[in-house]
């Protein structure tokens, strides 16, 4: 899977999650300061992550995840 598919999947992840306009979703989008996640929303994010993807997401790889883009780099170098 490419990078652009990538994002594209978690882009949409996150619009739907969130009810954010798709067009405003960028890597540089931080869940916590620009969504207001909260840690339930993150862990069910990564959850969903998780389910898409099909990749284990640690605890402590989870936390140092902040922007989209970082989300979009781990999934990349962590598929199967």
């Amino acid at each position: 899977m490419t990078e652009e598919e990538i994002f594209n999947k978690i882009a949409d992840m996150i619009s739907e999650r969130f009810s954010i306009d798709r067009d405003k979703i960028t890597k540089d989008l931080n869940f916590q300061n620009d969504l207001d996640a909260d840690s339930i929303d993150f862990v069910e994010l990564v959850m969903d992550l998780e389910d898409t993807f099909g990749a284990e997401i640690p605890d402590d790889d989870a936390e140092k995840l902040q922007t989209v883009g970082e989300a979009v780099e781990y999934i990349k170098s962590h598929q199967n």
